[in-house]
């Protein structure tokens, strides 16, 4: 009976180490298909940030340019307000275009504002998320916005796009870019930065985005101001930034200083005329020499034998 028993169960202990080593194997190949399937997927994703990241910061600019390029001269009552800083440790800005007007009561009314801020992403991947809000009386689409449901109103901010780790918004002043602009009149031009790479830890704890991976973009706020430009004076070399727009050549002053009755003008001689003759070297003079035929003389022609 024991005979049998251990004939019976052999066979049941060798089916059991089949099992175990075919599923050892089995989560050996799964492992390994897995961990190709991770290193494929980052290298794609890589591959589509390098290809989509330039892309997409390039709409984002553009989209900012258009509400810059609705700013003419001539008003009075558009403000633009400015300001950097930093959230968790990011670089954030914040962009707000104001335009006013006043009712039939003279009281001032805002007309349209438009405002561009970036906020740390708090649902998704550690970054920031650019938002743009559009309010006022004036409706930015005249089709959808009359559609659109009270309970919206009260997001006034709708996201653009996430996974920006710089954003910073600059004004050129002279020499030197301002990130703060308060002041009333409205600034020349504003340099907006945005980057999607992979940011890095600075000393400070902030994080920070090489040059190279970032893109930029200067826009004029007022393409129809008036722009003085300052032509530069004949003979001037163009290469040399230092040489003074307007100078005048001492030729063109001579000739633009007025003489005095009886005062002899200045007569330009050539290097012949301005050396010294002493009586071997003729001076020539500038009236024409009469023209007069030569006569044959008699009993000769005009060829000559050989």
């Amino acid at each position: 009976m024991r005979t049998r028993f251990r004939q019976y169960y052999r066979p049941g202990i060798s089916s059991l180490g089949e099992m175990i080593v075919a599923l050892v194997i089995g989560a050996m190949v799964l492992t390994a298909i897995l961990t190709v399937y991770g290193r494929v997927n980052q290298a794609a994703e890589a591959i589509l940030g390098r290809v989509e990241g330039p892309a997409l910061a390039t709409e984002v600019l553009q989209r900012l340019a258009e509400d810059l390029d609705r700013v003419q001269s001539g008003q009075q009552d558009v403000t633009i307000q400015i300001k950097n800083g930093l959230d968790h440790n990011f670089a954030r800005a914040q962009l707000v275009i104001r335009r006013t007007m006043r009712n039939s009561k003279n009281e001032e009314k805002v007309f349209e504002e438009i405002t561009w801020r970036a906020g740390y992403d708090y649902e998704g991947s550690s970054g920031l998320v650019i938002y743009r809000g559009h309010e006022g009386i004036d409706r930015e689409d005249k089709l959808l916005d009359a559609k659109r449901e009270t309970w919206e109103d009260s997001y006034p901010l709708v996201p653009l796009c996430r996974g920006v780790t710089y954003f910073r918004l600059e004004v050129p002043k002279g020499d030197e870019l301002v990130d703060q602009w308060t002041e009333g009149a409205l600034p020349p031009g504003v340099k907006a930065t945005i980057s999607f790479a992979q940011p890095h830890e600075t000393v400070q704890g902030t994080w920070e985005v090489y040059e190279e991976e970032k893109t930029s973009r200067t826009i004029a706020v007022d393409k129809t101001r008036k722009i003085k430009f300052v032509m530069a004076a004949a003979g001037t070399d163009v290469n040399d930034p230092n040489a003074a727009a307007g100078e005048q050549t001492p030729e063109e002053t001579d000739e633009k200083t007025p003489q005095k009755p009886g005062q002899p003008g200045l007569q330009k001689t050539s290097e012949r005329g301005s050396r010294a003759t002493d009586g071997r070297t003729p001076q020539r003079s500038n009236e024409p020499v009469p023209y007069k035929p030569v006569q044959p003389v008699p009993g000769k022609s005009g060829r000559t034998g050989r």
